[in-house]
C-alpha cells in the first residue's frame, strides 16, 4: 500500500520526507526523498539499514518516541528527525525528515 499524495504541500519542500508503516514499508516519499533515496515506495526500508538502525526503527514503531541526530555525507551536513505518526492515537508508522544544514548554523536562546 502507498499513500496517494496525502501531503501535496510536502512534494516541493526543500527537505526529504519519507513515511513508512510499522513494518518499515515505505508509504510515501516527497520529491526530495525520491531524489536522494530513489523511489522505494511499496518496499521495505529495513534492508537498507544496519542492525543497530533496524533496532531503533523497531523500537520507535512499537513504543513511540523520536530519534534525532546529525550526519555528514559527501560534505553535506544534515539533521535527521525520525518520529512516529499516529491515527486515532495508535502508532501507524514512522516519518523521517532529512534537512540539509548550512555550514554556519545560528543558535538562539529564547525565553
Amino acid at each position: 500500500m502507498t499513500l496517494d499524495n496525502p501531503f501535496p504541500w510536502a512534494d516541493e519542500l526543500d527537505c526529504a520526507v519519507t513515511v513508512c508503516d510499522t513494518e518499515g514499508v515505505v508509504l510515501y516519499q516527497n520529491d526530495r526523498s525520491r531524489e536522494v533515496n530513489g523511489d522505494v515506495q511499496g518496499r521495505s526500508l529495513l534492508p537498507c539499514h544496519n542492525e543497530r538502525s533496524r533496532a531503533i526503527i523497531r523500537r520507535l514503531a512499537e513504543e513511540g518516541g523520536k530519534n534525532v541526530y546529525t550526519i555528514e555525507k559527501r560534505g553535506v551536513k544534515k539533521l535527521i528527525y525520525q518520529t512516529v505518526w499516529r491515527a486515532d492515537g495508535t502508532i501507524r508508522g514512522l516519518v523521517e525528515f532529512s534537512l540539509e544544514l548550512p555550514d554556519q548554523l545560528p543558535h538562539y536562546v529564547r525565553s
